[in-house]
């Protein structure tokens, strides 16, 4: 059995880091919290380009045919480079519109899926788990809503606009809440399994993205250590500073090979296990190169900012790590 991707991965995988290298991604995150699109668009297109929002679509939808290890390495280097946008959300929208049209309800998919493809629209979903919120809403050109079940089951809504735009703990997650109503786009027993598949990619892409965050800070991290010095010799060398920097590494080592197993089985078991783990990764990754950084590391002009507030809000997204492991008990209890 092989454990480690195929040259053809690894392939994709340098390219979109050279890409996305290239592309300055610190300066499109501050303008998107900033809540000027532009620079965020322009990246958007060019990871669309690159086949990026393509992987969680079948080839009968013109998508890459369904790949989950592939999504899970594009969605780590995304992570790496603190990429801004409904990253996760476009994920469960392809997913979603995929199941319906596979399950017989081609038409929402004929309708959004080639524009969410091509990086020409960009979508943001909600779901009825997401308190009521939708991610980046005035970034994107349509937002799907999915109401809580109720009568004959959910339905999927394209909502009219939004409210009042917040900024979360992450400044470039910027939420709103959909406005009411809106035109019925699905509904009923086979949404309900949509919204199920939508909730596997969004987990697995959620997970991947945590991963890479975390690796990214211990790298800068450590890089930070080697420089900084104190008593006259780099803090690296402390025994304090190196345990709490393995301690990030055992996280973020464990976390990654459980994506990837999830990214194999999209089993929800797996997925949650994965999301939980990758979560606390990202969210020990960002603990500990604030405190080492010391008080540099609270400064939001310090490119380090960008990755440590994404960890919380990527650990909560799509599943809480309570909520996972509740379901990791379900599953294999």
């Amino acid at each position: 059995m092989r454990f480690l991707p195929t040259a053809e991965q690894r392939d994709f995988t340098r390219s979109l880091d050279a890409l996305l290298t290239a592309s300055d991604t610190p300066t499109a995150v501050r303008s998107w919290s900033a809540g000027d699109h532009g620079p965020g668009r322009a990246l958007w297109a060019r990871l669309a380009d690159a086949g990026v929002f393509a992987l969680a679509a079948p080839e009968a939808q013109d998508g890459m045919g369904r790949l989950p290890v592939e999504l899970a390495l594009a969605y780590r280097e995304l992570g790496h480079h603190a990429v801004p946008g409904p990253l996760v959300e476009t994920a469960a929208a392809t997913a979603l519109l995929s199941h319906l049209a596979d399950a017989g309800d081609p038409a929402p998919a004929k309708r959004l899926l080639p524009g969410l493809l091509t990086g020409e629209t960009v979508v943001t979903l909600g779901v009825p788990e997401g308190g009521g919120y939708v991610l980046d809403a005035e970034g994107a050109d349509v937002l799907l809503v999915v109401t809580a079940a109720e009568g004959d089951g959910p339905e999927l809504r394209l909502a009219p606009g939004h409210g009042p735009v917040h900024r979360s703990l992450d400044p470039a997650r910027r939420l709103a809440r959909p406005d009411p109503g809106g035109e019925l786009l699905a509904a009923g027993p086979l949404l309900a399994e949509a919204v199920g598949c939508a909730v596997r990619w969004a987990r697995l892409a959620a997970a991947a993205q945590a991963v890479g965050v975390a690796e990214e800070l211990l790298r800068r991290t450590v890089a930070y250590v080697k420089q900084r010095t104190q008593f006259g010799v780099p803090i690296g060398s402390f025994q304090a500073v190196k345990h709490r920097l393995a301690d990030t590494l055992l996280a973020v080592e464990f976390a990654r090979p459980l994506v990837y197993g999830a990214a194999l089985t999209l089993a929800p078991g797996d997925l949650a296990a994965a999301k939980a783990a990758a979560g606390e990764a990202a969210y020990t990754a960002a603990r500990a190169a604030l405190q080492l950084h010391g008080a540099i590391g609270y400064t939001e002009e310090l490119d380090l900012s960008l990755w440590l507030r994404k960890a919380r809000p990527l650990r909560d997204a799509w599943g809480t790590p309570a909520e996972c492991r509740a379901e990791v008990l379900g599953a294999y209890s």
